[in-house]
């Protein structure tokens, strides 16, 4: 016999060796608002079929929790590439991004032909129907030669590439029905557990919508996202062009010696975009309604600062003179700053800056006035004056940047014609493989953590388990403005996560294996080995990823 503890209960019960996590549940009584979908054991995420063979910790989730979530979205991309190789055998699926409160994805067919309403409607059928039939997921674990001559049969060279590269000795593959599939995380024992979904046309192909995060029992809420998704597919252009759709095609290139011609491509392209945004801006400020004030905003560890600098110096190249505030600047004195109900200071809230004040300055500048400016005291917690004084120019434009920057509120006393909006996002360029996307905030994450442990910040667990509460801050206090932006700026790097990988192995091997965090760092430790790792010696010191890795030259 075993014994588990039950981490939801705070009990310990017997089991017989071998028993699995789906076996174990019911004998487990607690609060159950929504069904489960995995569980964690010992700190590890486990799909419910696992097999429990010595005793455990156990804590068992359903879709609220991100890991639970995952599980479930992987699963239904399995559905979904299940019922489209049974109506349109042959045919390529390809999930490319998170959007709009589902997953994009676009379905070649073999005979060339497009995607119509219908065809999307049959595949919802197919759907519903193997949900009803409660087709099992089956995982297989096999040698790495084994897999790769199951996927070379198929003709899934996507992920032929991935694992040729990746350095495994064993790996995964699942069965549903006749179908084969990878996936690099658990899934769903069987298809009854995908209840809430639904298939809707969007753009050139179809949103696979997923469940809420917050109430599971109801889709995630649709959100038209017209310039993120026109970012994305400007993206994505590239990437084809270059031959670079996933992860084990960029592998290839880098183990063939290329990975420095990629950098400087890379390079390359972040600068012609801001180029072409300090251009755009150049002509803005000479036309009828000159743009004095440029807003620059995104997520957090989205390369603001970086950002902010390398406009700077194109704005000169323009002729124009930039001038850079933050809003941080405006902070309220930390004892004025909004709490969250557990009592802890919520930094992310609007109110957390003093923005009548802050329009009071910007007004006064924009009329030619002298004024003088705080800085913030992050160690007194206090916004000071220290005797520095700004005005404007003729040829002078304003850059604020911050995380509300792009909130209507922040700036409603300054006509919108003289404001230029700039959002920066972080668009994952490759996805593993055809059917495995990345996680937008997954190379956010890593970034942060590498940065915070080497600035002595945080620790790597301090900071994952402050991760939740800045996606949630991000989606009040960011997400809902981002498509009022007049440009957006895609800071994700095509080698990031091959150079991030020796700086993060390190950090995220610290996170000790019996606290909750973890979890999230095993998760992000297996991920990243798929990505041939690349050395940091050619990243020039103007990159954006110096200002996470070091060595930046703009004194970040």
């Amino acid at each position: 016999m075993i014994q588990i503890y039950c981490r939801n209960t705070k009990t310990t019960k017997n089991f017989t060796e071998g028993t699995s996590l789906q076996e174990m549940l019911p004998h487990f009584t607690f609060d159950q608002p929504f069904q489960i979908i995995s569980a964690k054991v010992n700190n590890v995420s486990q799909g419910l079929k696992f097999r429990v063979f010595t005793n455990k910790d156990v804590e068992f989730f359903d879709a609220r929790e991100a890991s639970g979530l995952r599980v479930y979205c992987r699963s239904l991309c399995f559905l979904l590439y299940k019922a489209a190789n049974d109506i349109f055998p042959n045919c390529k699926l390809f999930v490319e991004l998170q959007i709009s409160g589902g997953l994009f994805c676009n379905l070649h067919k073999a005979d060339g032909s497009p995607l119509t309403k219908q065809d999307i409607k049959k595949l919802s059928s197919r759907m519903t129907e193997i949900v009803n039939k409660d087709m099992i997921f089956h995982r297989y674990q096999v040698q790495r030669e084994e897999a790769l001559r199951i996927f070379r049969d198929r003709g899934y060279d996507d992920k032929v590439k991935l694992l040729e590269t990746s350095g495994q000795v064993y790996t995964d593959y699942y069965t549903l029905g006749d179908t084969v599939d990878y996936y690099y995380g658990r899934l769903v024992p069987s298809a009854s557990y995908l209840k809430v979904w639904k298939l809707q046309p969007f753009h050139n192909g179809f949103l696979l919508r997923i469940p809420d995060k917050h109430n599971p029992n109801q889709l995630s809420p649709f959100i038209r996202q017209p310039k993120v998704f026109s970012m994305f597919t400007e993206n994505l252009r590239w990437n084809i062009i270059m031959g670079l759709n996933t992860v084990g095609d960029v592998n290839h290139s880098c183990q063939a010696g290329h990975a420095r011609e990629l950098i400087q491509v890379a390079e390359a392209l972040q600068e012609k975009k801001i180029v072409q945004i300090a251009e755009s801006i150049d002509r803005r400020f000479h036309s009828e309604k000159p743009v004095r004030l440029v807003l620059i905003t995104g997520p957090s560890s989205s390369g603001k600062t970086t950002f902010c600098r390398r406009l700077s110096i194109q704005l000169k190249a323009c002729g124009l003179r930039p001038l850079s505030l933050s809003t941080d600047d405006y902070f309220v004195n930390r004892v004025e700053t909004p709490r969250l109900p557990n009592g802890q200071y919520d930094f992310d809230n609007f109110d957390t800056v003093d923005h009548e004040k802050l329009q009071e300055d910007l007004v006064a500048l924009m009329h030619g006035e002298t004024v003088e400016v705080p800085e913030y005291n992050f160690t007194t917690g206090k916004r000071e004056y220290n005797g520095k004084k700004l005005n404007i120019e003729g040829s002078t434009v304003i850059l604020l940047e911050g995380l509300h920057a792009l909130n209507p509120e922040l700036t409603s006393k300054i006509p919108d014609g003289y404001k230029y909006r700039i959002f920066i996002n972080t668009l994952t360029n490759n996805a593993l493989d055809n059917h495995n996307w990345i996680p937008t905030s997954d190379n956010r994450l890593l970034r942060r953590i590498v940065r915070d442990y080497n600035n002595n910040s945080f620790t790597a667990t301090e900071t994952i388990r402050q991760w939740p509460s800045v996606l949630d801050a991000e989606e009040k206090w960011i997400y809902p403005y981002m498509e009022n932006a007049d440009a957006m700026f895609n800071s994700a790097y095509l080698l990031e996560f091959a150079v991030l990988r020796s700086h993060a192995e390190p950090i995220l091997a610290t996170v000790p294996q019996n606290c909750p965090e973890y979890s999230e760092a095993h998760r992000l430790l297996t991920f990243i080995h798929y990505f041939t790792a690349v050395s940091d010696k050619e990243i020039p010191s103007t990159s954006l990823l110096r200002e996470f890795l070091g060595g930046s030259s703009f004194n970040i």
